[in-house]
């Protein structure tokens, strides 16, 4: 029997950030973020959640029927980040593998890669009339930590200009149920619209791991890794639509 998916509503949001907060407890990304175990414990469900409110407000988050996992998709017009240059596409995937992190059915997903002279500039929340959503996230998560607004920047500063396209901003699959394909199918159905609709798709990896099986869905490698200061690797993903 396939993996039955719905469209998660208001009434579904501790559960997804239940899922979530479970999922990333021992991912790198949210390692860095919340280092030590009983911080993370204590903290790290308050950065699941506004995660979760973003995307409820924005966005769409798909949910299978028995409660498992869970996929946050934000719809980037091409417009979305008007001033910065667009991004003519992947370059060729030469980032470094590794063993750590976890699976891509249970990893989060977010947009990052180091700095250059030649990619965007992180939106630092200094032009008028614009919010300083990373600075409001630190302010509501967790005010003494300034790693929740500096991942937020970084990933800003990296994520493709130019064109429209779904971005996967977070995966979780509980972990007594990873392996089982869950992640997979709630990824496939997103990407089987965006293959009818003609639309790209974009995610960050947050483990060698998951790239790896993200490639087996047609994503690429962008060429800009993300190397949080004192941190793990984060990679960039883009995938073309696939003609029918």
């Amino acid at each position: 029997m396939g993996v039955v998916i719905r469209t998660a509503g208001e009434g579904d949001r501790d559960l997804v950030v239940r899922l979530l907060d479970e999922a990333f407890q021992d991912d790198p990304v949210s390692s860095w973020v919340f280092p030590g175990e009983e911080y993370r414990r204590r903290t790290h469900h308050r950065l699941m959640a506004a995660f979760a409110d973003a995307v409820f407000a924005d966005g769409r988050i798909d949910l299978t029927e028995d409660g498992a996992a869970c996929a946050l998709w934000l719809p980037v017009p091409a417009d979305e980040r008007a001033g910065a240059e667009p991004d003519d596409g992947p370059e060729a995937d030469d980032g470094p593998e590794s063993d750590d992190g976890p699976e891509s059915d249970d990893g989060p997903e977010s947009d990052d890669g180091p700095e250059s002279d030649d990619g965007p500039e992180p939106d630092d929340g200094s032009k008028a009339g614009v919010e300083d959503v990373p600075a409001r996230i630190r302010e509501a998560v967790d005010p003494d930590n300034e790693r929740v607004e500096l991942i937020a920047r970084l990933t800003d500063g990296i994520h493709p200009t130019g064109r429209a396209h779904e971005y996967l901003w977070m995966i979780g699959v509980a972990p007594g149920r990873q392996g089982e394909g869950l992640g997979t199918a709630l990824i496939e159905s997103v990407l089987d619209r965006c293959d009818r609709e003609g639309l790209p798709a974009y995610l960050e990896a947050s483990s060698a791991r998951g790239k790896t099986l993200y490639e087996r869905l047609g994503f690429v490698f962008t060429g800009r890794a993300l190397d949080l200061p004192d941190g793990p690797r984060m990679w960039p993903m883009w995938r073309e639509p696939r003609t029918r």
